[in-house]
């Protein structure tokens, strides 16, 4: 792993957004979007709010995504492979780039056909504890014309980032506005926080 956490770095460092096209390896990537089907076909899924605390807010207006957060307490083999590579890329993030992150926190994100979310930062007004922001995408054969992508605000222009398939985005949650664009095709991903608390 250690590869591909160098290059998912360096991008980062270089443009101020790493990506990597295959961070979890295809076996891990499948096996966890498996898990997001279950649970949307179980109707576990709840629609996703903005804020943090007591000031949260649900508005489809602004945000119209399902999500399901991921926990070592579900004892799911899966969700426990995905923690692993979590725990050993947050103790890279700590040795090479002296973070300090101490927690992370990862939901499933499921947009179904004309869903998005609009522009917005990660780390909260109120809590500054969200340092780094990770995406990743579980979407097979998607396509151009599917829309979805993850346009991020960079200081001279914007990026537009498909999200296909094994498809990592590593970003600092302070300062990187994004958006997802209008879905024209039910879209997948694990989206996460690392932390220093």
């Amino acid at each position: 792993m250690q590869e591909v956490f160098d290059a998912l770095i360096d991008g980062y460092l270089l443009d101020k957004v790493g990506i990597s096209e295959n961070f979890l390896g295809l076996a891990l990537s499948q096996n966890l979007k498996e898990n997001l089907v279950k649970l949307f076909e179980e109707k576990k899924l709840i629609s996703a709010k903005t804020g943090n605390g007591n000031e949260t807010n649900l508005n489809a207006l602004v945000r119209s995504d399902k999500i399901f957060w991921l926990d070592r307490i579900h004892e799911n083999p899966n969700e426990n492979a995905f923690f692993d590579v979590m725990d050993a890329f947050v103790l890279f993030l700590n040795q090479t780039c002296y973070t300090g992150i101490t927690s992370y926190e990862f939901h499933y994100a499921l947009y179904e056909k004309g869903s998005f979310y609009k522009k917005h930062l990660d780390q909260f007004k109120s809590n500054a504890s969200r340092q780094y922001t990770m995406i990743f995408y579980l979407n097979s054969d998607w396509k151009l014309d599917d829309g979805g992508e993850l346009c991020v605000y960079l200081p001279d222009f914007s990026l537009n980032i498909s999200p296909t398939n094994g498809k990592c985005v590593f970003f600092k949650s302070s300062e990187i506005e994004h958006e997802v664009l209008m879905s024209h095709a039910q879209r997948m991903s694990i989206t996460g926080w690392f932390r220093v608390d």
